[in-house]
């Protein structure tokens, strides 16, 4: 349910908490921060009365979704700032690269986004028609907020987040950074002193963090209002079709390995493969790599090299609607990411009962634990890839194990990271901004098993 906004401002009230959602990144269709900040808005739009603004470009999927511009949400047209600044990257940095750079450089676009929505907005915040204003994307902690300030000064409650960042790069991959094209992320200590920082978090009266690294980062001062929900969850009516695992759906046949991401070094299917090729040559296990990416090429002339071109199967793109699919059909899901702040996907195979196998480090291992998934130690790389493949070596050689752990991911995933769940928290955290409780919420961080 949403709130209707005349053209003036107006809407159409009821008792649930009013709320004016933030998400210029919102898009049903799309992947990584887009569905998050759909997700996030769909599930609270069942809690709330919320009317969404966000970009332009979103415009034909929120249609298709079923949404109504003018009622549901309101479009901000700012490509024209924005898509300079993609095709400059691009040319620095390469295709999917260099996400720092592009952060700082669509900062101008995103304060412009706020400038026109507040302008939009400001005669029906002043006149208290919103209950609260809640910022959910981006999710970057450097993308200052000047709307916090400007809702202080109304009167109106701000909640910023889920925010997500401040993981390093790991120290046994120095390479990295320059394979990725974030050259500029040495210089990520500096987005404390952009303007607005402060402000933001001084006129935020909550503020989500997607991670522990970005919890961490959060200073003393603002701790009491902080709060950790992972950023990421997954949709239950999406993942249907897990099925119940035991030692015998395993027996007699290859293990079936899927990777799902983009090909892209610190995603780490490279090492996948380097782990993986002596059973992949022994007939032991067989894979399916879903996703694009400038790895691509070197991937495949690696897997012709070591003789597993047979045995390995490339998908290119699938929609997140047939993700489901690929996830049944899988024993476990193989994602080596070495820096990964969030990590969807984990949750998505959990959910299916494909059992992860990825590194312990970042956004992966806080969602997974050791009773639903393997968390692979992170070292350099060649000792990383050396464990790894004793990890498949040891699941190769006793795949029924996999049951046990297929059913504690089904559980932890669906007690944990439903949208519903995160929704539920929160508009906890809402009640609390507004003084609706006084006891101040709290999870846990991470999420720990229930017996």
């Amino acid at each position: 349910m949403v709130t209707a906004i005349s053209q003036d401002g107006a809407e159409d009230g009821t008792n649930r908490l009013r709320v004016l959602i933030l998400a210029e990144s919102c898009n049903p269709d799309w992947y990584s921060v887009p569905l998050v900040g759909w997700s996030h808005y769909e599930a609270l739009s069942r809690l709330a009365d919320v009317h969404l603004i966000t970009r332009v470009r979103n415009r034909e999927a929120l249609n298709r979704a079923g949404l109504r511009e003018g009622r549901d949400y309101t479009a901000i047209d700012t490509e024209f700032v924005f898509e300079p600044m993609v095709r400059l990257v691009n040319r620095i940095s390469g295709t999917n690269k260099g996400w720092a750079i592009l952060t700082a450089l669509t900062i101008p676009s995103y304060l412009l986004f706020e400038w026109i929505a507040w302008r939009r907005f400001r005669k029906a915040l002043k006149r208290k028609q919103f209950d609260l204003v809640h910022r959910i994307t981006p999710v970057s902690p450097a993308v200052p907020s000047p709307f916090a300030r400007w809702c202080r000064e109304v009167g109106v409650p701000f909640v910023l987040g889920p925010i997500n960042g401040g993981l390093p790069w790991p120290e046994q991959f120095p390479d990295l950074k320059r394979q990725e094209g974030e050259w500029l992320s040495r210089f990520r200590f500096m987005f404390k002193a952009i303007p607005g920082y402060r402000a933001t978090r001084n006129a935020a009266s909550a503020i989500i963090t997607g991670g522990i690294s970005a919890f961490r980062e959060i200073p003393e001062k603002w701790k009491a209002k902080t709060f950790y929900i992972p950023e990421n969850g997954f949709d239950p009516e999406r993942f249907l079709g897990a099925r119940d695992r035991t030692a015998q759906d395993y027996a007699d046949r290859p293990l079936r390995a899927l990777y799902i991401g983009r090909l892209v070094p610190y995603k780490g299917c490279t090492m996948l493969i380097e782990a993986a090729a002596p059973l992949i040559q022994q007939g032991r296990m067989v894979l399916t790599i879903i996703g694009v990416g400038p790895e691509k090429e070197p991937l495949c002339e690696r897997i012709t090299q070591l003789g597993i071109a047979d045995k390995v199967r490339f998908t290119g793109e699938v929609s997140h609607n047939s993700i489901a699919d690929y996830l049944a059909g899988a024993d476990i899901l193989t994602f080596p990411s070495i820096h990964e702040f969030g990590g969807a996907v984990v949750l998505e195979a959990m959910a299916m009962g494909t059992v992860p196998v990825i590194a312990d480090y970042g956004g992966p291992a806080e969602l997974a634990s050791s009773n639903c998934a393997f968390l692979v130690p992170l070292r350099e790389r060649a000792e990383f890839i050396a464990e790894l493949r004793t990890v498949l070596e040891q699941i190769a050689a006793r795949p029924e194990q996999l049951a046990p752990l297929a059913e504690n991911g089904r559980k932890r995933a669906n007690t944990f990271f439903t949208w519903s769940r995160k929704a539920a928290q929160t508009m906890e955290i809402y009640r609390w901004v507004l003084g609706k409780c006084q006891v101040r919420p709290g999870w846990g961080m991470p999420f720990r098993d229930k017996p």
